[in-house]
């Protein structure tokens, strides 16, 4: 593999004014055909221009699905795959970052990247996000929001509810105790998921790119900028069935997994969200989980009041069956 370039801020290969950049997508993924499409179509209707899309444990019907379409490099990781690369990590984490890297080592065919999941979708202009970051920037992050399920009583449909946090750390735990008031204040800003969000950087200068953060050599996300015109709409608990049927998954090797670092508000009795759940199984079972769930994931009227009020609610329409059936007919 040839040496990636030396990184030039003045070189014309970068576009200027009037050029707007081109992105593309890494991304793992374990979904339902279904899913997967939905996620291709939303980003190739978004502006990306090359998805790289690494089907984890194979899956032939997806990638029949998806062969032939001139913006999608689809690799199917099944057990070829692996044994090629010394075995398969058992942490699908691992996975996400050596299929990351095998995409940043392709010849770069857009200017910037960025690796997400399957149950997130960029909403914005992102070739103009991009366009106005300074050349000194090499990674600008994107900060998520995360979806609140329908409540069948007060449908919002077709848009969804989601809700968004304070950057700032004080900001958003006040507003977390407001917003969910048995709960909030062992979650950070409310989210269930990460608030990190993730990062674009610039390809085909050799960065080296891990699920939240990037690297040039030593340097961590070098000349960072935060990208407020575009959220990351994270899936996260879209449905009581589709969360409870993750959960057991999440709290042994997922996002509510014990190994993950106690949160920075501990000493003002913080919970992880590991000690959290398994605390809240032991004492009040699965009923206890279905309450936790219904103030924190559900899209009751005063759950979008409180949210309204600290102004962190916003409602989007991501039209998810239309963008497929135009880009997939017939699916």
């Amino acid at each position: 593999m040839m040496d990636a370039p030396e990184y030039d801020p003045d070189s014309t290969d970068i576009p200027g004014p009037g050029q707007p950049p081109s992105w593309g997508i890494i991304a793992t993924v374990k979904a339902p055909t279904r899913d997967i499409l939905n996620f291709v179509a939303h980003h190739l209707s978004a502006g990306a221009h090359r998805i790289y899309l690494y089907l984890d444990d194979g899956d032939p019907v997806t990638a029949k699905a998806l062969k032939g379409h001139k913006q999608l490099k689809v690799v199917e990781t099944g057990a070829e795959w692996w044994a090629k690369r010394k075995g398969r990590p058992d942490k699908h984490q691992a996975r996400q970052v050596m299929n990351a890297r095998h995409a940043c080592n392709r010849n770069p065919e857009c200017d910037w990247l960025i690796h997400i999941d399957v149950d997130e979708f960029l909403v914005g202009d992102v070739s103009a996000a991009l366009d106005a970051v300074p050349v000194t920037c090499l990674a600008a992050r994107v900060r998520p929001i995360e979806a609140l399920a329908e409540d069948p009583a007060h449908p919002t449909a077709p848009a969804t509810c989601f809700k968004g946090f304070h950057v700032d750390q004080k900001a958003r735990q006040a507003a977390a105790a407001r917003a969910y008031p048995t709960w909030g204040q062992h979650l950070s800003g409310g989210f269930l998921s990460h608030v990190q969000g993730k990062v674009f950087f610039r390809a085909g200068i050799g960065m080296r790119v891990k699920i939240h953060n990037a690297y040039l050599d030593d340097d961590e996300n070098p000349g960072q900028v935060e990208l407020g015109d575009l959220a990351l709409c994270h899936m996260h608990a879209e449905s009581w069935e589709a969360w409870r049927g993750r959960f057991d998954y999440r709290l042994d090797k997922g996002s509510y997994r014990a190994e993950l670092r106690a949160p920075v508000w501990r000493n003002q009795g913080g919970l992880t969200l590991h000690e959290l759940f398994t605390g809240l199984m032991e004492t009040e079972g699965e009923a206890g989980l279905r309450a936790f769930y219904d103030e924190v994931c559900l899209a009751t009227p005063d759950t979008q009041a409180r949210l309204e009020a600290e102004g962190l609610l916003r409602r989007i329409d991501l039209g998810l069956d239309a963008k497929r059936l135009a880009q997939f007919p017939g699916t």
